[in-house]
């Protein structure tokens, strides 16, 4: 565990030092690589993430979502679990657990074979194993939601030579860089 940490510290510091120009250029990057993938133009719903100090920007990815008529459903946390609700416009998204954009209200959306999921994560290594905040949040969501094709996105200094990882963890289907598509 204390590689983990060590390896989040790690990358945590870098992410500080890009700067906001780098990350929103190469997070426009990472949006085209998103939504050219067949995965996402055979979505019917699209979950993303919404981004925070620093993250990879997904409300590019969210916007070409609703310009192509896709339904979008973003994280709402209440203790240890967390849900995806639809959302149609960011107003209706405030501030919510750890300061992230959450929606207000909403209906919940439950994952489905037609569902393309954008995943956050700190660190990743080659064979797209994730280390995220700590918080577990989208192992124990898709443990207990199966069935929708997952694509984790980051900057390509988020990717290390290894990433610890447990049996329980969930590994996304895809790994999307500014640079690549693991």
């Amino acid at each position: 565990m204390n590689e983990k940490k060590e390896i989040r510290q790690r990358i945590l510091r870098l992410r500080v030092k890009t700067s906001g120009h780098q990350i929103s250029l190469d997070s426009h990057e990472i949006a085209d690589k998103v939504s050219h993938m067949k995965q996402f133009q055979d979505a019917l719903c699209i979950f993303a993430y919404m981004d925070v100090r620093g993250e990879v920007m997904t409300k590019e990815l969210i916007k070409k979502a609703w310009d192509e008529g896709k339904q979008v459903a973003v994280p709402k946390v209440s203790g240890k679990k967390m849900e995806f609700y639809y959302i149609t416009d960011f107003a209706q998204c405030t501030p919510g657990c750890f300061d992230i954009p959450e929606p207000e209200t909403g209906r919940p959306k439950a994952t489905g074979d037609q569902t393309f999921m954008i995943v956050p994560g700190v660190a990743f290594d080659r064979q797209r194993h994730r280390i995220g905040y700590g918080g577990g949040y989208y192992d124990r969501y898709l443990d207990r939601n199966p069935g929708c094709t997952t694509a984790a996105v980051a900057f390509s200094w988020q990717v290390t030579e290894y990433v610890p990882h447990e049996p329980f963890d969930i590994v996304p289907d895809y790994l999307v860089t500014e640079k690549e598509i693991i």
